[in-house]
């Protein structure tokens, strides 16, 4: 395990699900409250609220509540660790491909 994967773990699993990628492209738009966020699902509120749970506890959002009313908001910063993560990723993998073709294509004779 590498130093620092611990945060990435949780992201990534809460990003395995497709009911919370969806919640995730909705909170895109800015804030919602979490029962406009629970419409579009066939789901009863208690098993949606897991959904918000997941999210919250691995950083890709964070719940305010006002009243009786919850409101979720993006995490930025959550988004800004994983696209570091990706970028590093993409940077490694395009110098093996690079060296890849460099080798491929050299001139045998």
């Amino acid at each position: 395990m590498h130093a620092g994967s611990e945060p990435l773990d949780g992201i990534f699993q809460a990003l395995a699900d497709p009911t919370r990628r969806a919640i995730l492209a909705r909170l895109g738009g800015g804030p919602a409250a979490v029962g406009e966020l629970a419409q579009p699902f066939d789901m009863a509120l208690p098993s949606f609220m897991k959904h918000i749970a997941a999210l919250e506890q691995s950083g890709l959002i964070r719940t305010e509540k006002s009243g009786r009313v919850r409101t979720c908001t993006l995490e930025r910063a959550t988004f800004a660790l994983v696209d570091g993560w990706l970028g590093e990723q993409r940077r490694l993998w395009a110098g093996r491909t690079d060296r890849l073709e460099a080798f491929v294509t050299r001139d045998i004779t």
